[in-house]
């Protein structure tokens, strides 16, 4: 009976990783579409929007399931715990990405800040290999790695106020700028929440590997809201 249920959970384990490999694709490609001003590529995404939630559902069932039909003692039950609340955050993130594909159809040929551009790019760069990093962690059951990951979301904290005060000073400079630049404040904020939903992934991480519930943000942390 331990092995059936051990054969499922890799399966849903793989379905999960999919899930995460494709959602880091989606933020790639909406935050692309959104420097290129690339609408069509935006509303493609827009067109497709239920492929996560869908998906996230059919992960949290076989999940609840499995729990029903195998009867996981508590070491198991605590992994599928991990996958049900993990696969939340994934979904999540998800919509975030889908989020900055519908900035993208709504902002107009405004005037642009180059610096803000280079700015959103840094930070889809790190927060997808905080993505894929965690995700590596959770198949692996690697506690030390997504500690790691967890206390890089620091940088991507760092950059979204780099990005606000620039985005404030470019206003002041040229006002033209600040349709688009009402545009810059959603997109980067999206990618600092894409951060923290990251963080929370590499808190499951540690659920699922120690037992604990732990907190890996640092609650002296202040965040520009």
């Amino acid at each position: 009976m331990h092995e059936i249920f051990l054969d499922e959970l890799k399966k849903l384990n793989t379905q999960f990783m999919e899930m995460g490999v494709f959602v880091n694709e989606q933020i790639d490609q909406a935050t692309r579409a959104f420097v290129d001003h690339d609408k069509k590529t935006a509303q493609s995404m827009v067109d497709n929007e239920e492929k996560i939630p869908t998906e996230s559902i059919d992960i949290q069932k076989k999940a609840l399931k499995l729990m029903a039909l195998q009867q996981p003692v508590a070491t198991d039950f605590r992994v599928v715990i991990s996958i049900l609340k993990a696969t939340t955050d994934i979904e999540r993130i998800g919509e975030n990405a889908m989020s900055i594909a519908l900035e993208t159809i709504r902002v107009k040929g405004n005037p642009r800040i180059p610096e803000v551009e280079e700015i959103i790019s840094n930070m889809t760069h790190n927060v997808r290999h905080m993505l894929i990093q965690v995700l590596t962690a959770y198949v692996q059951d690697d506690e030390k790695m997504a500690r790691e990951v967890a206390s890089r979301d620091s940088v991507i904290d760092h950059d979204y106020v780099r990005a606000r005060k620039l985005i404030v000073d470019g206003i002041e400079d040229d006002p033209s700028r600040a349709v688009a630049s009402s545009s810059y404040f959603v997109v980067t904020r999206l990618l600092e929440r894409i951060g923290d939903h990251i963080v929370n992934l590499a808190s499951w991480v540690v659920y699922k590997t120690t037992g604990e519930l732990e907190e890996l943000t640092n609650p002296s942390e202040t965040k520009t809201i």
